[in-house]
Formats: C-alpha cells, sequence, structure tokens
C-alpha cells in the first residue's frame, strides 16, 4: 500500500512538472508569438514611418521644386516688366522730345493704314507735299500728305505680298523720278527693281532677277538717281557693288566693287546711298565697314571715308541709312548705336540726335527742312531748324510750299503793313524776315 502510494505520489509529481513544463513551453510560445507579432508590428510601424519619411522627402521636394518655379517665372516677369519699362522709357523719352515735330504708326507693328511693319525706305515727294514709306515686311509702299498744319495723314497704299510683277517682297529703297513721273522702289528678295507711276501709283515694270550678272542683284537695297548724270545707282547688298543704270531705259551701264572687302571703294554688305547734286558726289553707307564712302559721281573715283567703328561722336556701328541735307550735310542713320549723326560735306561730325530706338532710315525734306527718320514701327519727324541750324530757310522760289499757317501769317503782316505809316517799322519788315520769323513758330 505504501509502495502504491509513493508510486502514486511520484507519477503527479512527474505529471506535475511535465505539466509545469508544458506551461512554461506554452508560454514561451506565446511569448515568442507574441514577441514575432510585435517585431512584425514595428517591423511595420518602421516600414510605414520611412514610407511616411519618403513621401515626406518627395513632398519636400515638390514643394522646392514649384518654389523654385514660381521664383523663376517671378524673375522672369520681374525681368520682362523692366524690360517694358525700360522700353517704354526710352520710347517715351523720344516722345518728350520737342523736337519732334509728329510720328506716324505706334509702337506696336500693324498693318492697317497709317500702320507700319519694319518701315525701311522713306522719300519726300517735294512737288506733290508727300512723304512715301516702303512698308517692308507689310510687303507695300503708304503714302502720306504732309501739306497739313497738324500732321502727315494718310493718302493711298500700293503693293502686296508675292513675286508677280506688282507685288513685292520686302520693298526697301525708294526713290522718286521726276523726269519719268515714276517711282523706284527697290523689291530686296525677289531681287529686283519695280517701276511705278508717280501719278497713277499703277505698275509699270520691273528688271532684275538674283545673280550677279548685269541686270542680276542679291538682296538689293538702297536707290537714288543721278540726276545729271541721268543714271540711277542701285546699292546691290550682297554682291557688295553699286550697280548704274540709264534712267532712260534702265539699261545697264557700269558696277563699282563686286569684291567683298575694307579697301577704299571696296564694300562689305553696303545698304544705302544718297548723291550730292551740288558736288557731284555719292554718298554710300558702307554697313559692315562700320564706314561711309564718297565717291565721286562722275567717274565713281574713290575721294575719302570717315570709318571709326565705336559709339563717340563721329563713330559708327552699322550706320544704315543715309541723305542730303542742305549745305551738302550728310546725315547717317547709326543703328547699334540708337542715334542719327549729321557731318559736313568733308565728314567733320556736327552733332548726334538720339533716337531710343534703333533707326533704319533717314530721309530730308529740302522744301520744309523736315528730316524724317524710321524706328520702332514708326516714323519720326524732326521738325524745321529743330535740331539742325538752317535745314530751312527762305527761298522765293520755295514759298509756295510753305504751311498754310505760315503763309497765311505773312499774309495778314502784308496786310496790315499796306495800311499803316510808311515810316513805321511794321512796313520796314520785309517778308523774307517775316517768313523765317514764322517759320519758327
Amino acid at each position: 500500500m505504501r509502495e502504491w502510494l509513493v508510486e502514486g505520489g511520484r507519477c503527479c509529481s512527474l505529471f506535475l512538472h511535465r505539466l509545469v513544463l508544458v506551461a512554461s513551453c506554452c508560454s514561451l510560445l506565446a511569448w515568442v508569438v507574441s514577441r514575432s507579432c510585435l517585431v512584425s508590428r514595428v517591423s511595420c510601424l518602421v516600414r510605414e514611418r520611412e514610407r511616411e519619411r519618403e513621401r515626406e522627402r518627395e513632398l519636400h521636394i515638390f514643394i522646392s521644386l514649384v518654389g523654385a518655379v514660381w521664383s523663376l517665372e517671378h524673375l522672369f516677369v520681374v525681368v520682362c516688366e523692366r524690360e517694358i519699362e525700360v522700353e517704354e522709357m526710352e520710347d517715351d523719352a523720344l516722345d518728350r522730345d520737342a523736337r519732334i515735330k509728329l510720328s506716324i504708326g505706334t509702337k506696336q507693328y500693324g498693318n492697317a493704314d497709317g500702320l507700319f511693319n519694319d518701315p525701311l525706305g522713306l522719300v519726300f515727294d517735294h512737288h506733290r507735299g508727300l512723304l512715301l514709306v516702303a512698308d517692308c515686311s507689310n510687303d507695300r509702299v503708304q503714302v502720306f500728305s504732309c501739306d497739313g498744319d497738324d500732321g502727315f495723314s494718310f493718302v493711298s497704299k500700293f503693293g502686296e505680298h508675292g513675286d508677280q510683277p506688282g507685288q513685292f517682297q520686302y520693298p526697301i529703297g525708294i526713290a522718286i523720278d521726276h523726269d519719268h513721273d515714276r517711282i523706284l522702289i527697290v523689291d530686296c528678295f525677289n531681287h529686283r527693281v519695280q517701276a511705278w507711276s508717280l501719278s497713277e501709283q499703277s505698275f509699270l515694270s520691273c528688271i532684275g532677277h538674283q545673280g550677279s550678272g548685269d541686270l542680276e542683284f542679291f538682296n538689293p537695297r538702297g536707290i537714288a538717281i543721278d540726276k545729271h548724270h541721268r543714271r540711277i545707282i542701285i546699292v546691290d547688298t550682297d554682291n557688295h557693288r553699286l550697280v548704274f543704270l540709264s534712267s532712260i531705259d534702265l539699261s545697264f551701264l557700269l558696277e563699282i566693287g563686286g569684291v567683298q572687302g575694307s579697301r577704299p571703294g571696296e564694300f562689305n554688305c553696303p545698304s544705302e546711298i544718297a548723291i550730292d547734286d551740288d558736288r557731284h558726289r555719292i554718298i554710300i553707307a558702307d554697313s559692315d565697314n562700320h564706314r561711309v564712302q564718297v565717291l565721286s559721281s562722275i567717274d565713281g573715283s574713290f575721294l575719302f571715308e570717315f570709318d571709326s567703328r565705336g559709339d563717340q561722336p563721329g563713330q559708327f556701328n552699322y550706320p544704315i541709312g543715309v541723305c542730303i541735307a542742305n549745305q551738302g550735310r550728310i546725315i547717317v542713320a547709326d543703328h547699334n548705336n540708337r542715334r542719327l549723326q549729321s557731318f559736313t560735306h568733308e565728314g567733320h561730325h556736327i552733332s548726334s540726335f538720339d533716337c531710343g530706338k534703333e533707326p533704319l532710315a533717314v530721309a530730308f525734306d529740302e522744301h520744309r527742312g523736315l528730316i524724317a527718320f524710321t524706328a520702332d514701327h514708326r516714323v519720326h519727324v524732326i521738325g524745321a531748324n529743330q535740331w539742325l541750324a538752317d535745314t530751312f530757310t527762305w527761298r522765293p522760289d520755295l514759298h509756295r510750299y510753305a504751311p498754310s499757317s505760315i503763309k497765311q501769317a505773312i499774309l495778314t503782316m502784308t496786310m496790315i503793313r499796306s495800311v499803316v505809316d510808311e515810316c513805321s517799322a511794321m512796313s520796314m519788315i520785309p517778308n523774307e524776315l517775316l517768313f523765317e520769323i514764322f517759320s519758327f513758330l
């Protein structure tokens, strides 16, 4: 019996021991499982946190990029606004210049009547009181009346885009041949010269095509009429030469240049030409040589040049336009220096006129003393004697070209003088002096 109890106690002890062991194992297993779950949860949390951090980094990068783009856009807007402000300030300065008598067109290009897109050619018709403008990128010529006191009024236009007779591709040079009642227009990209009726503004004929032969041209630009020798001179720009035609039948006469160079009598993309009839001279804007050359209109021989490149008075940076004022003064459109420059007939610098924008062409009206130039899709007219002294002087043969206000003033003074005492100061003032006085009003 005792042995049985002892044996039973051992069994119970062993069972309890095993039960404790099993419980311990279960506890250990439960701990391991819970630990694994904890580790798994921690790993999930860590991965989630890493993902959150990655999203935060991506969001930070995105915000930084947005900020950079906004900063660049803001900077771009500021720069553009600054450029617009500078541009407007420059144009406004020109608009406020009291020497400017009037301006035609707007700062923005347009194709309506009276608006321009790159006006590159100007000529005054002294006989009819007209100003003709080669409206290049609009492929047409516009005509304005300059007889009125309040400004220039639009009269007509002619030409359209194309390569057929009577059509243009970038008309530039323009000249008036009164002896043959015609307008001569350099049709640049069609490599030819067109003749139009001056009185009827209708197409007459055209000559030339692309090449380097006698009646061939390569992007010609300027044109002038040598009345004394009955010749038409064309600036054949990309052939680096001057071409002389007969003004009677437009037949070829001779050429000067033809080889690109910088020596006297050679040219590098010349752009414009003017004739000094009184001194029998040809004045050429030799653009890419940054100089002006003066040749004899009798035999084409080289006379002299003024050719220092720079921005100081008397220097050039791509001179593109030229005309002759009274007293043989030479006016040059100094394109990249944004100014007009005037010189004596011997090439000595006189004065400069700040244009605010790059001038493209310049012309002189000897009957009214006006200087016209083009810049920024507009034509500006400098009043008589407002920049250069004595651009207008009284001459009986030009009296009929005076503005009506001056005519009326002189007529009134003449009538008053006819009824006052002969010994009065009024009666002693000659008409010439009255005309000179009222020309400044």
